[in-house]
C-alpha cells in the first residue's frame, strides 16, 4: 500500500467511524427508551448529541486530549534537544512543524494527536526526554511523526474522544435504567408488557457490551500501525538504531503513566498503563493495545 492509498485510507476510516457512531448511539438510545417507556424526542436528542460528539472529536479531539493528558506546551530553552530534533526531522520530510507538549511525568511515553499535518501535536513525557539520549528520543520523535504523516492521528484522536463518550454513555445508560421504569405502559397490556421488558434487557446487554465494543474497535486500529510508524520513523533518520536502543529501554521503564486512561492508551508510543504483565493466553493479546516490543524490536533489527 503506497502512502497515499493509507492516507486516503485513514480519512476514509475516520468519517466511517463518525457516521457508525452516530448511528450505534442512536440506535441504543432507540431501543433503550423504547424498553423504559420513556418519550422518544429522547432519540432525536441522542441524534443531536452524538453529531455534536463526532463534529468535536474532529476538530477539537487534540485540546481535549491534551487537556485530559494534562499536558504543557514544551518551550526551546527547556527541552533544546526535542525542539531541534522534531525540527531537522520534519525540514528533512517537508513537513509543518508540530506543537510541542511534554506531560510532567517520569515514566516514559510519547504520543501524537490532531486532525492532520497542519494541525498535528506531539507530546512527550519528562521522564522519556530526560533518560533517553539525544539519537533515541530522534527515534521515539520520528515514529510519532509518521503517524502524524500517514493520518493516523486523525483516526486515532476520533476514536478516543468516540470510545471515551460511549464508555460515559453507557454508564448514563445503566443508571437511566436502575432509576427509571415504565412510564407509558402500566400494565394494562399484557403482550406489551412482555415486549418491554426484551427491549428493557436487550438495552441493559446493549449498555454493558458498548464499552467492550470500543474497545475492540480501539485496539484493531492500532496495533498494525505502530509496525508501520517504526518502520517510516526509521526511514526518516536514517538510524534504526537508535529507535531500537528507545524501544529496549522503553520496554525495561515499568512505571504506569498516571495521566493516561484506557480511552487514551492506544496514543502512546508504548503501553501507559502497564496493566497487562502476567496475563496469559489470548485473551490477554485481544486486549493488548500495542503489539509487544519484542515484536517491534525484532523487526527493526532485521533491518540494520
Amino acid at each position: 500500500m503506497t502512502h497515499h492509498q493509507l492516507v486516503r485510507q485513514n480519512k476514509q476510516k475516520s468519517s466511517l467511524i463518525m457516521v457508525l457512531f452516530i448511528a450505534f448511539i442512536v440506535g441504543v438510545s432507540y431501543i433503550i427508551v423504547t424498553g423504559l417507556g420513556y418519550d422518544l424526542s429522547f432519540v432525536g436528542i441522542a441524534l443531536i448529541f452524538s453529531g455534536v460528539v463526532s463534529f468535536t472529536s474532529y476538530w477539537w479531539s487534540d485540546k481535549v486530549i491534551l487537556s485530559i493528558s494534562k499536558a504543557r506546551p514544551a518551550t526551546r530553552e527547556e527541552f533544546f534537544d526535542y525542539y531541534t530534533v522534531t525540527e531537522n526531522l520534519v525540514s528533512g520530510s517537508r513537513m509543518p512543524m508540530p506543537k510541542l507538549y511534554v506531560i510532567d511525568d517520569s515514566a516514559m511515553n510519547a504520543f501524537a494527536t490532531g486532525r492532520d499535518p497542519k494541525h498535528a501535536v506531539v507530546c512527550a513525557t519528562t521522564g522519556l526526554l530526560s533518560r533517553l539520549t539525544r539519537s533515541e528520543v530522534e527515534g521515539v520523535v520520528a515514529h510519532e511523526l509518521s503517524h502524524v504523516k500517514n493520518y493516523d492521528i486523525r483516526l486515532m484522536s476520533v476514536v478516543t474522544i468516540l470510545v471515551g463518550m460511549i464508555a460515559l454513555l453507557s454508564d448514563w445508560a445503566l443508571r437511566m435504567t436502575y432509576f427509571g421504569g415504565s412510564r407509558r405502559s402500566r400494565g394494562n397490556d399484557k403482550e406489551g408488557n412482555q415486549l418491554q421488558m426484551i427491549l428493557m434487557v436487550v438495552g441493559i446487554v446493549l449498555a454493558l457490551l458498548s464499552p467492550l465494543i470500543a474497545q475492540i474497535i480501539q485496539l484493531a486500529i492500532s496495533r498494525k500501525r505502530e509496525f508501520l510508524a517504526d518502520a517510516s520513523g526509521v526511514g526518516m533518520t536514517r538510524n534504526p538504531n537508535g529507535l531500537v536502543s528507545a524501544l529496549k529501554k522503553i520496554s525495561a521503564d515499568t512505571e504506569p503513566l498516571e495521566a493516561a486512561n484506557k480511552a487514551t492508551a492506544h496514543l502512546y508510543f508504548s503501553n501507559p498503563l502497564k496493566n497487562t504483565h502476567g496475563a496469559v493466553g489470548w485473551f490477554a493479546k485481544l486486549f493488548r493495545t500495542h503489539p509487544p516490543m519484542t515484536e517491534r524490536v525484532a523487526a527493526l533489527e532485521k533491518i540494520i
